[in-house]
């Protein structure tokens, strides 16, 4: 099962002028895709990404392990101007946390909300923006996502990224996919 794992490769496909992402999951180890997640957006906000920024348009990820599975999990990003919110929701369409922008921040980074909007852990990112590490409110590393070379070629001619997420022991896989 998807939610079992505590390493993902995730790759965004490349494509010439698409309108939507689409990102496959492996099994970094295997290298055998185990899920993927897919934006679903309406006409309208597709066109307007011909015209505005695609982080201030609202937008919806859902992630299965295959195209006849229900979403393990979904992602919903309404519109926003200085400070994003981004919600996250599990197979029951059950609110489990929010990611919340933090506004004036060197490399990015977001603070972790529960569904009662408090406060239990931060993401933090390096000045380049592209390493992130998952940081509980005591400091300890949860996990972190690492952006991965993609080679020269396909660095320069598309905006497609490789990333590595991955999680601590101490983060408790089994009750993650048992919610």
């Amino acid at each position: 099962m998807l939610l079992d794992r505590r390493t993902f490769l995730v790759k965004e496909q490349v494509a010439m002028l698409k309108m939507t992402d689409r990102y496959d999951i492996f099994d970094p180890e295997t290298g055998q895709q185990i899920g993927f997640a897919k934006e679903t957006i309406g006409t309208f906000a597709q066109l307007l990404r011909l015209v505005i920024n695609k982080q201030l348009i609202p937008t919806t990820v859902v992630i299965k392990e295959d195209d006849s599975s229900a979403p393990v999990v979904t992602i919903k990003r309404g519109f926003s101007l200085l400070r994003q919110n981004v919600q996250v929701f599990d197979q029951h369409e059950t609110l489990v946390g929010v990611f919340r922008s933090k506004i004036f921040s060197l490399g990015g980074g977001f603070t972790v909300h529960n569904p009662e909007g408090e406060q239990i852990a931060d993401v933090k990112g390096n000045w380049k923006g592209w390493d992130f590490k998952l940081l509980d409110m005591q400091g300890k590393e949860l996990g972190k996502v690492n952006k991965k070379w993609a080679g020269a070629l396909k660095e320069m001619f598309t905006s497609a990224d490789n990333y590595v997420i991955s999680l601590s022991d101490d983060v408790d896989c089994q009750a993650r996919s048992q919610q």
